[in-house]
């Protein structure tokens, strides 16, 4: 009996599982047998591999019995990645390769009937999972060596063929072989640019200095934001440019993002790990699945899982439908989401800054200045239009800002407006300071903190703790909406430089977060 192993990975989601691919080859009925949970791609796997061997001129065991097992046997598989570990350990067990070359080396691509490997979705997150399990080495189709090598200390080998591959592996003279196709996806619309809200600026806004700081705090801390008003008002334009406030991503964070794209099939290895946030905006007829992630066959991540790290913004939100609003209540909560199709569950990461933008009736106008027409819509159809938006889902939001198109223009009062570059310092110094106060925990800003955690070894004044207090006691705040305003409160006062939040922060906080007017002390401070 001969028996070879080779590694590759299974994705659930956004967690890789090593996975043992044992081949025996031995006397018996002829025939390929696949145990452990494969599903149709992989099935199919079988006589891909068999014509790939053949027609890269390499020898197939055509008279023996061929069993290959993928474990762990319990743990469903899909996809077509496995081919190349199939065929090496096939190949192994033969007598073709020696088994010890396969050892603390992962494979990952699909084989074409010529022996080519083709591109897969999600190199960098199932490269990730190897390297934590110990794996030193990956061989990978060419044209994403790139993206392996985003992973530290892996070495990377690209090739093109299967014949490629045996050759590197037994040591011989690798033999030339076609370039690896491009994956099937591409841009169509190119000449529009690649980046439209590169050109806009917080400066080019009149006015709104309170909804304009309430950006800032939210971008500051992650905290999620509300933006109501009349059509018009500027609540989209305010929204654009939430982005640009915040600062570049980490490594760390950068490297998430492009795990998460490439599950999705997104990522594009030439552009490597992306510096800036990313910026969603899906329309409001989006489905849930594609909001939040799922799909039929493998579960793909939603937008709120592609905004990892960045902005998701939904406007017109109360037109969104019942069932994708409340299945933002996880994300808003905890910063992942967890998919359940049949007996598939998988978590992904969605720890983004939700923006969300809502007109107070379904035509937009009720509640506008002078001169905007009158709204059409009767207090019933206002009623059930604000309705959508549910009490559980606004107790998770953290700031609220009632914008309105009939307001002056208060640039004369409280001066221009600061450019993004400017106001994006300030936020990056502020999470900067809550960096060094969360170093060694499991949170980067303030909105990620436990409530619990948050009281006891972040506490504020007593005068600002009374405030609160009062809060929950008078019905005005709940317990949920006291932890996020403690939040916001550590939020303004890292914006301001302040150690501790006091009463001022905490009047601040709590006026983000009902929609009333701020303080005039924490404009008069922006303005100076």
């Amino acid at each position: 009996m001969a028996v070879a192993m080779a590694h590759t990975v299974a994705l659930r989601g956004a967690v890789g599982h090593l996975i043992d691919v044992q081949a025996d080859v031995s006397a018996g009925q002829v025939g390929l047998t696949l145990v452990g949970r494969a599903d149709a791609a992989l099935s199919e796997g079988r006589d891909r591999v068999r014509m790939a061997t053949v027609n890269s001129e390499l020898p197939w065991p055509s008279t023996r019995r061929i069993t290959v097992l993928l474990s762990p046997a319990d743990l469903p598989k899909a996809g077509t990645h496995y081919d190349l570990a199939l065929a090496v350990a096939i190949l192994a067990a033969g007598g073709e390769i020696d088994p010890s070359a396969l050892d603390g080396v992962a494979f990952i691509g699909e084989l074409g009937l010529d022996g080519g490997l083709r591109a897969v979705t999600g190199v960098l997150p199932m490269v990730l999972a190897a390297a934590q399990r110990g794996i030193h080495a990956v061989v990978v189709p060419e044209t994403q060596a790139r993206e392996a090598s985003m992973v530290p200390a892996m070495a990377v080998l690209g090739m093109r063929s299967l014949a490629q591959v045996v050759a590197e592996l037994r040591g011989d003279e690798v033999p030339a072989a076609a370039p690896v196709p491009e994956p099937s996806g591409s841009h169509i619309l190119g000449w529009r640019g690649d980046d439209r809200l590169a050109e806009v600026d917080l400066a080019d806004l009149d006015g709104m200095a309170d909804a304009r700081y309430a950006a800032e705090v939210a971008a500051a801390g992650g905290h999620h934001i509300l933006l109501e008003g009349p059509k018009g008002c500027g609540k989209t334009s305010l929204a654009e440019r939430i982005p640009g406030l915040l600062p570049d991503l980490i490594g760390e964070e950068a490297v998430e993002l492009a795990a998460v794209r490439s599950l999705a099939g997104l990522l594009d290895p030439a552009d490597g790990l992306s510096g800036r946030p990313p910026f969603a905006a899906p329309h409001h007829d989006a489905s849930k699945a594609s909001v939040v992630g799922g799909g039929s066959g493998r579960v793909r991540p939603g937008q709120v899982s592609l905004a990892h790290g960045g902005v998701l913004f939904l406007d017109e939100f109360p037109l969104f439908r019942t069932d994708v609003i409340e299945a933002l209540r996880e994300p808003m909560e905890s910063g992942d989401i967890t998919v359940a199709r049949g007996d598939e569950t998988i978590t992904l990461p969605a720890r983004t800054l939700l923006v969300l933008a809502a007109n107070p009736c379904p035509c937009g106008n009720f509640g506008g200045g002078r001169g905007m027409p009158a709204c059409r819509c009767i207090g019933r159809v206002r009623q059930e239009y604000a309705r959508k938006i549910t009490g559980p889902i606004t107790d998770r939001i953290d700031i609220t800002r009632r914008l309105s198109a009939g307001r002056p223009f208060d640039a004369q009062v409280w001066g221009p407006s600061d450019p993004t570059a400017v106001v994006r310092a300030r936020v990056s110094e502020a999470r900067q300071r809550q960096a060094a106060r969360y170093a060694g925990r499991g949170w980067r800003l303030n909105g990620q903190v436990s409530g619990p955690v948050l009281r006891s070894e972040w506490p504020l004044t007593a005068p600002a703790q009374a405030m609160l207090d009062d809060a929950v006691y008078g019905g005005s705040l709940t317990r949920r909406g006291a932890v996020r305003a403690h939040r916001l409160a550590w939020t303004v006062a890292d914006l301001a430089g302040v150690d501790q939040p006091d009463v001022g922060e905490v009047e601040c906080a709590l006026a983000l977060r009902s929609g009333a007017s701020l303080p005039v002390t924490v404009l008069e401070r922006r303005s100076a």
